[in-house]
């Protein structure tokens, strides 16, 4: 990456839909995990090395912002964000499933090595202007994920915010912002393509990973 990656922040259940086609609850606060910074991957045309035996392995995309300065109280996403991407938070979901159950944090299954593949940075368009394009993921060819940050929960004030009181943010953090609907399975020999409007910006093939067979 061409950036420096610090914290990795991971926001859960921010899209209504996506929580309730998995059966969770909609949360009333922002749900934060993190991800280690070695689990961040360029996604430009790379060949993906994901666990094969570790049971179905998600996709979740989402957009993803990059801090530029020290978080202060009362700062704006516009002061604090100097770009932008869009990423996949890839998810053992059986693992993760089995975490639950337990009451165990998700860093087994969130935190693997190429769990986080990221697009190309581009330039921080605005909050008022985030959402004049849909960001859509492609397996395959087939359109299976479209969202827009006006279908977040949290809005990004509130998710920077968040993180920022309890948590800290500064330069270098980036912060995955949620996924929408349309969450699903990859394996092994999958082609994903994320784009921004009409512009595709990133993709990657699965070299490694669960069988479809």
């Amino acid at each position: 990456m061409n950036k420096t990656i610090a914290n990795v922040y991971c926001v859960g259940r921010n899209y209504r839909l996506h929580a309730e086609e998995l059966g969770n609850e909609v949360p009333k606060e922002p749900l934060i995990f993190q991800k280690p910074s070695h689990a961040v991957v360029p996604m430009d045309k790379a060949e993906l090395v994901l666990p094969e035996n570790r049971g179905e392995i998600h996709y979740e995309t989402e957009l993803v912002l990059r801090i530029a300065r020290r978080y202060e109280p009362g700062m704006t996403v516009d002061e604090l964000v100097d770009v932008m991407a869009f990423g996949i938070d890839f998810t053992l979901r059986d693992v993760q499933s089995v975490l639950k159950q337990k009451g165990q944090p998700w860093t087994a299954a969130k935190g693997f090595k190429n769990s986080a593949p990221l697009t190309p940075y581009l330039a921080f368009p605005g909050v008022g202007r985030i959402a004049d394009e849909d960001f859509t993921l492609r397996k395959n060819g087939e359109l299976v994920q479209c969202g827009n940050a006006s279908n977040m929960i949290f809005s990004l004030q509130q998710i920077v915010d968040y993180i920022g009181d309890r948590y800290g943010l500064d330069e270098g953090d980036h912060i995955f912002t949620g996924t929408p609907e349309g969450v699903g399975p990859v394996f092994r020999g999958d082609r994903l393509e994320i784009a921004y409007g009409a512009n595709v910006l990133g993709e990657c093939i699965i070299a490694s990973g669960p069988s479809a067979g």
